[in-house]
């Protein structure tokens, strides 16, 4: 079972059990309906990635519904917290790619965003043999990658 599409999503929550807050996350991302399994991080070959949109009606009530999932969840008052998803996409559609997932706490939405694009990436690169640094900045890395015109 490989899957042939992909769509990106996102929630949020807010109540003061952690578990009702998470329903209406998931409702907020349009798939409180589904029997949600997680997998690990690889984008397979030749997956398309769809507008939500359409991913959405794709879906069915009850379905069992594969995704990579960054959750995070605090009952602290006024905690900054953060969950995303980053995708490393390779030039070559038939190898495959990543998702990565990233929890925080303290991190703004850009900040976790930027950490997870860059996991992602890295994850990628090593399996592509593009060499990196993790010691350099995120931009410029980003720039190697593409320059090595192995990662879109």
């Amino acid at each position: 079972m490989v899957p042939t599409n992909i769509f990106l999503t996102r929630g949020v929550g807010v109540h003061k059990e952690k578990l009702a807050s998470f329903e209406q996350a998931l409702r907020s991302a349009g798939v409180a309906y589904c029997n949600l399994v997680s997998v690990s991080s690889i984008l397979p070959p030749n997956c398309k990635i769809i507008p939500r949109s359409r991913g959405e009606k794709l879906l069915h009530p009850g379905e069992i519904t594969f995704c990579v999932m960054a959750r995070s969840e605090t009952n602290e008052r006024n905690r900054l917290i953060s969950a995303s998803i980053g995708l490393a996409v390779p030039t070559d559609r038939h190898t495959y790619g990543y998702l990565s997932e990233h929890h925080s706490y303290g991190e703004t939405d850009e900040e976790s965003g930027e950490y997870t694009e860059d996991l992602a990436a890295q994850m990628l690169a090593t399996t592509l043999g593009v060499e990196f640094d993790p010691n350099i900045a995120w931009k410029e890395r980003e720039q190697v990658f593409k320059m090595a015109g192995k990662i879109v």
